[in-house]
């Protein structure tokens, strides 16, 4: 039972400390419109989202006003394109086309982005996945809601290095051609490594060939909430700290479990899993930089770092994974630079640097996110940025991903605006030794000796 108690403290949670639904997204499987012709693949695709997504967004609104809970995205995921569109699409061009009609439904029922935009490459790219991925420039420059994904590696496989490659460069196109917009393109675009088939986040989402045919994902979020618990705490021992993140990881999970089975029970499609990642946002005090600081850093960056963000994301995982029936996605502590106020504080006075946030990634939920770097920065090292995160998936089994945004025209110590959850970012500088030589191998990096577990 919920006692009163409890009831006050989730609204103070959601009044006072920013607490939200991140996003409640629908998984849709597109296997089924698979076409002959371009033509017929847009239809079969905008009828098919169109008509199980029609609903989403007004029960998403229904939900947070009847409970109280702030949802604050509806989104949809697809299947990987590159997958259905093999049979119709026979030029990067016709892979455009997908993109609209992809843009088109997702403007009809309303969400704010469609994921799925995607190639799973770790291991080889078949034709249709090449041309997928050399329209991704174009794609993104030419539509508004939709976000792309490539995933370069896995565990199982080791890391495909043409795809790599061909990545630096599509990056690099993508910041061309939305130039305009401070190459907003690129903030639409992950490359990932052991990409998951159900996460509910963008850019990174799709809707895996494992899944049913239509799913119902949420991400939560609450980074203010935790930050407000350790207020409370402060100068503790680490046994009573890892205590309040886990209880409060908890609490969070289960307000989203909450609008995950309500979601499904009104749209009458099965509920998938909970992420319950930390996932911040540009308002003061919804900071997953100044959880760090809180727990003791005098800025994030700082030594211990990696500790404090080792032991943070653990704790949330602990937490959270008693709260749900299905944990999933990704699941920890995101650290995008320009989603968070915290970190962009951080690399503005030099106590976090690329390599630091590197080191980070070793221990939370994702990778390098949204960071801004200089628009001449060369595609070979941009495909050695890849690598180097994509290997740390591989090497560790996790989720690795590069977000990264190449503002043409712009230089270290200028600042990017991109607005609304997208937040500001400062350029941050990049090794400038060349990686040339080494990206430009053909073939692949094998997998590490322990995937070998059969």
């Amino acid at each position: 039972m919920i006692n009163i108690y409890e009831v006050l403290e989730t609204n103070k949670m959601i009044e006072q400390e920013n607490l939200d639904v991140r996003t409640i997204t629908m998984g849709i499987s597109l296997l089924d419109c698979a076409a002959s012709d371009v033509d017929g693949l847009c239809r079969n695709i905008y009828d098919k989202i169109t008509r199980l997504a029609e609903k989403l967004v007004k029960t998403g609104e229904d939900i947070s006003k009847e409970y109280g809970i702030p949802i604050v995205n509806k989104r949809v995921s697809v299947t990987p394109v590159s997958l259905v569109g093999a049979s119709a699409c026979r030029s990067s061009e016709d892979y455009v086309k997908v993109a609209h009609a992809l843009d088109r439904a997702a403007r009809e029922v309303g969400i704010n982005f469609l994921g799925g935009y995607s190639a799973i490459v770790s291991k080889g790219m078949t034709h249709s996945d090449e041309l997928l991925i050399r329209s991704i420039p174009q794609a993104l420059a030419e539509t508004e809601r939709i976000c792309s994904s490539v995933n370069v590696g896995s565990t199982k496989t080791g890391l495909n290095m043409d795809a790599v490659r061909l990545m630096g460069e599509t990056v690099l196109q993508t910041a061309e051609l939305t130039k305009e917009k401070d190459s907003l393109g690129c903030a639409k675009l992950v490359v990932l490594c052991n990409a998951p088939d159900d996460n509910p986040f963008m850019a990174g989402a799709f809707h895996g060939v494992s899944e049913p045919d239509a799913v119902i994902n949420v991400g939560v979020s609450g980074p203010g909430v935790v930050k407000y618990a350790l207020e409370q705490i402060r100068g503790a021992s680490f046994e009573v700290l890892c205590e309040t993140i886990k209880r409060t990881a908890f609490k969070i999970t289960r307000v989203g479990q909450l609008v995950a089975q309500e979601a499904s029970r009104r749209l009458g499609i099965p509920f998938g899993i909970i992420d319950l990642s930390l996932a911040p946002t540009p308002a003061i005090g919804d900071s997953v930089a100044e959880i760090l600081e809180e727990i003791g850093l005098e800025r994030a960056g700082a030594p211990g770092t990696t500790a404090a963000l080792a032991l943070l994301n653990d704790q949330v995982k602990k937490g959270g994974v008693m709260a749900s029936s299905y944990v999933g996605g990704l699941s920890g502590a995101f650290i995008p630079v320009s989603e968070d106020q915290g970190m962009i504080g951080a690399v503005e006075c030099g106590a976090l640097t690329l390599e630091k946030l590197e080191a980070m990634t070793c221990v939370c939920s994702v990778g390098l996110d949204m960071i801004a770097i200089p628009g001449d920065t060369p595609a070979t090292t941009i495909a050695g940025i890849i690598a180097d995160e994509a290997a740390i998936g591989m090497v560790n089994q996790k989720t690795t991903a590069v977000r990264i945004i190449p503002v043409v025209g712009k230089t270290v110590g200028d600042t990017v605006e991109f607005g609304g959850l997208l937040g500001h970012a400062p350029v941050m500088p990049v090794n400038t030794f060349s990686c040339r030589d080494f990206v430009n191998r053909v073939g692949r990096i094998p997998a590490p000796i322990h995937s070998f577990k059969n």
